[in-house]
């Protein structure tokens, strides 16, 4: 890992893999819950973790480039279900591209419990990992210019849940009616880093 210093309390810190980065968030929400941590904000990203608030960032940055990288994250207690209808208009696409029949996507993608490993692009938009590599999918050539809010997509390594409507590029494989960010709710975003997911198949009445 290295660190590097943003400003004069923050600091960025870069990991070698997606997986590297969610072990070190995990580990500095646990150094912050114990009390041995006193930081502001700590902001996950694909491979980055981004700590804004510290009295002496150059100490934490010393620790972190010195010490081996934490072990995997236990399992997140907390599990959110989504019903979801696999009826989006690039499944058959997707489907090709595994080299699997519809049916197929349905089930592996059913089958696979996902975790959030970061936050972005809109609100309550999760990056969700947990589908092997091969199942990776590159993104739409012509990004469609409006993405209806529940839609459920595939981009590269990653599972999203469109929570409004707005562009995008992702692979649409189904539809959730469940409610992604809710200003009103709280916590507002239903899914937040290190959240379990399951996708349950549902069929319209």
């Amino acid at each position: 890992m290295t660190a590097l210093p943003v400003g004069d309390d923050a600091l960025l810190v870069e990991a070698e893999s997606g997986a590297q980065a969610q072990a070190l968030h995990a580990e500095l929400l646990r150094r912050r819950a114990e009390g041995s941590l006193t930081v502001r904000e700590i902001v996950p990203a694909a491979r980055t973790v981004l700590l804004d608030g510290l009295a002496d960032p150059a100490r934490l940055a010393a620790e972190l480039t010195s010490c081996e990288a934490p072990a995997a994250p236990p399992h997140a207690r907390e599990r959110v279900e989504l019903l979801v209808r696999y009826d989006g208009p690039d499944l058959t696409e997707v489907a090709a591209h595994w080299g699997v029949p519809v049916s197929e996507v349905v089930r592996i993608h059913a089958d696979t419990e996902f975790t959030v490993a970061f936050c972005g692009f809109a609100p309550g938009f999760g990056y969700l990992t947990g589908l092997p590599a091969r199942y990776d999918v590159p993104r739409r050539a012509t990004p469609r210019t409006a993405v209806p809010p529940g839609a459920v997509a595939l981009a590269g390594p990653y599972t999203g849940v469109y929570p409004r409507s707005s562009p995008g590029g992702w692979q649409l494989i189904g539809t959730t009616e469940a409610v992604l960010w809710d200003h009103t709710r709280v916590p507002a975003a239903l899914l937040s880093p290190g959240t379990r997911v399951r996708f349950t198949p549902v069929e319209d009445a």
